[in-house]
């Protein structure tokens, strides 16, 4: 039988010694070529560059069109550039292209390599949802039983429309006693809400929120916000002013909250390396960033490619994080589970 087995994959068959065979003929090769270091200059700078962007991001400006913005928000898809300069410097027979890309590929693995990792805990006394609904939903219905199965202790919604509250409200009222609509935002609870009240993020109309939860281990201040969409144009490039003028403003209402443990959900139409939501994200923690498993991408819900839906904690602990399934919405839920510190008001 062993005899047998050497004949076969000898002649022409997929066994390892002729696998092994193919990459001695290719490094066989490679060392014969004086011109493997000579050839592939244009694909190793365009590695370096590659490297350099990821790097340097921050320092891209936004006065053209809002370009660093852009390049944080689709920032972790650089990824796909790495094996397509891989594979062009195999081509190439280019070492010095192989090399190079090892650059942009360690830089990724630096900035996002984190997240590739599993980092869900057990435990935690609290678990909360956020939700786009959309506008357009053709099933309101549906959509608040799918939140709903999601056993989250404390819900919020985004994007209500007049008409469609009253749905969300009837879907919604077994589960949770109590709840509280505000402009085109609203708050879902188990557990008792006081202090409602909108806002101001600066738009003219209400699309923000405040709450105080009282939990059983005591109360929490929960924001629900959905910033300005952004706007990708001609003639104009990525534009976020009012996003970028909503965030500063939901950031300044946060930081003077008179609670230590704060909860965010919403859409806030930015990722967390966006640099326009440093004034909430240089003070709060993404439950997916912490605890959660990969990206959690989030929009759009038919190919999502950017985590802009948030759970952001502060002063409370995050143990799990994860992304739900679709319902009839452009966006997927997200929810978390977290832990609160009975101390912690």
């Amino acid at each position: 039988m062993a005899q047998a087995y050497m004949t076969e994959t000898g002649s022409g068959g997929q066994g390892p010694d002729r696998r092994g065979s193919r990459l001695r003929r290719l490094l066989d090769g490679w060392r014969g070529d004086r011109g493997i270091w000579r050839r592939g200059v244009i694909l190793a700078a365009l590695a370096v560059v590659l490297a350099l962007v990821m790097v340097l991001h921050a320092r891209i400006p936004n006065r053209i069109g809002n370009l660093g913005s852009l390049t944080e928000t689709f920032l972790p898809w650089f990824a796909l550039a790495i094996p397509v300069l891989l594979v062009l410097g195999f081509v190439r027979k280019s070492a010095t292209a192989v090399i190079a890309v090892l650059l942009p590929a360690i830089v990724w693995l630096n900035l996002f390599g984190g997240l590739l990792t599993d980092k869900n805990g057990s435990g935690g006394n609290l678990t909360v949802a956020t939700h786009n609904v959309n506008a357009d939903n053709p099933d309101p219905s549906g959509t608040a039983a799918d939140v709903a199965a999601s056993g989250a202790d404390v819900v919020a919604l985004e994007e209500l429309t007049a008409t469609a509250v009253p749905t969300y409200e009837k879907a919604l009222a077994s589960t949770y006693k109590y709840h509280s609509v505000q402009g085109t935002v609203g708050l879902w609870s188990k557990y008792p809400l006081t202090g409602v009240g909108p806002v101001d993020i600066k738009l003219g109309w209400t699309r923000a929120m405040r709450a105080t939860v009282t939990t059983p281990e005591g109360p929490i201040a929960v924001y629900v916000a959905h910033l300005p969409s952004v706007r990708v144009k001609l003639e104009a490039g990525f534009t976020a002013r009012q996003r970028d003028k909503s965030a500063d403003a939901l950031g300044e209402a946060i930081a003077d909250d008179p609670l230590k443990q704060v909860v965010l959900l919403g859409d806030l139409n930015g990722t967390m390396n966006d640099r326009a939501l440093n004034a909430v994200t240089a003070q709060m923690r993404s439950t997916q960033g912490a605890a959660g498993s990969g990206f959690g991408f989030s929009w759009p819900a038919s190919f999502p490619m950017a985590r802009i839906d948030q759970i952001m904690v502060k002063g409370i602990e995050p143990v799990t994080s994860w992304t739900l399934p679709k319902t009839g919405s452009d966006h997927l839920p997200i929810a978390a589970r977290v832990k609160i510190s009975a101390t912690g008001s």
